[in-house]
């Protein structure tokens, strides 16, 4: 991973798993990860769109593959099965030349102390889908769309025992907090103690807001910096969801978020393969222009991007 940083000084992840399945026909309500095993086709095929679209690095088919979440589709006896079958089906995609990352989203449960999962048995079930991805090939842990610490903790220590390295991303919100409440700076300070070789946003509530988010870690000594945002927003339109984002704005917003200091960069719900195309081209055409989130200390606004800021000066 670090070599091909050297070489382009950005990598290019992948785009979205879940609502990319939904067009090949998964239902709201039925388990993603249990088409590892019933339909491997159909999950192989959005590993090949991405693949052909450049991603540097695909995450598996993993985000609700532990035992709390497979539990609600009564597979929490095959947390191992599934996220082994995931690896392979990734694995078949990428080849050589593109790393396979073994995702890994929330339990789906409260942490202590404001529910009733302890830190030690969300620790236990992150451990037993990491060690399946581990043990299947995967090149590294992906830990993703976090809110809060304590199960982001216990995710990394998980994730640390497997001997890979592994990457942590947080989601935030319009508030520009996660779920429970963490800034984009409180996260950095609590990066700086875990081994993680990389860290950052993703989801979130589109590609705007996620630059934001990308300035106040860059701002606050963030490094090695994940961007996975949003298709822009989604509606619900002609009886399916659909995201608004276009070409066009998921291109804008790869060379925006590099600019801004990320060097991981990829999309997340609502990002296809043409979207993806359309970043990687934009990524690879247009010179690298650092810059920085202004922050006005005599202003109660956001700080903006120079995106955002060059929209007000056109309006």
């Amino acid at each position: 991973m670090l070599e091909k940083l050297k070489d382009k000084g950005y990598l290019v992840l992948d785009g979205a798993m879940g609502s990319n399945l939904f067009l090949l026909g998964l239902i709201s309500g039925d388990s993603p990860e249990a088409w590892n095993l019933e339909h491997p086709d159909r999950v192989k095929k959005v590993h090949q769109a991405f693949v052909q679209a450049g991603s540097d690095i695909i995450l598996t088919n993993t985000f609700g593959g532990n035992r709390h979440r497979l539990k609600l589709h009564q597979l929490e006896n095959q947390v191992v099965e599934v996220n082994r079958a995931a690896v392979k089906l990734a694995r078949e995609c990428a080849g050589d030349s593109v790393m396979v990352a073994g995702s890994m989203g929330p339990t789906g449960e409260i942490i202590e102390p404001l529910g009733s999962l302890s830190v030690k048995d969300a620790e236990d079930a992150f451990l037993e889908q990491a060690t399946g991805l581990a043990e299947a090939g995967a090149d590294l842990i992906w830990i993703e769309t976090m809110s809060d610490l304590n199960e982001l903790q216990a995710a990394c220590n998980a994730a640390s025992k497997t001997g890979l390295p592994f990457a942590a991303t947080m989601s935030f919100d319009t508030a520009g907090s996660t779920m429970m409440g963490v800034s984009p700076a409180q996260f950095v300070e609590f990066m700086k103690n875990i081994p993680a070789s990389a860290y950052g946003a993703n989801c979130g509530v589109g590609p705007d807001q996620l630059l934001q988010t990308i300035g106040e870690m860059k701002n606050a000594g963030g490094k090695n910096l994940i961007a996975k945002g949003n298709c822009g927003i989604p509606v619900f339109q002609e009886g399916e969801i659909r995201y608004t984002g276009t070409e066009h704005v998921m291109a804008n917003y790869a060379t925006e978020v590099r600019n801004l200091g990320a060097e991981l960069i990829g999309g997340c719900c609502g990002t296809t393969d043409a979207h993806l195309h359309a970043m990687t081209h934009e990524l690879e055409t247009q010179p690298y222009q650092p810059t920085k989130l202004e922050i006005n200390p005599q202003s109660d606004e956001k700080p903006k991007s120079s995106r955002q800021r060059r929209r007000r000066r056109s309006s």
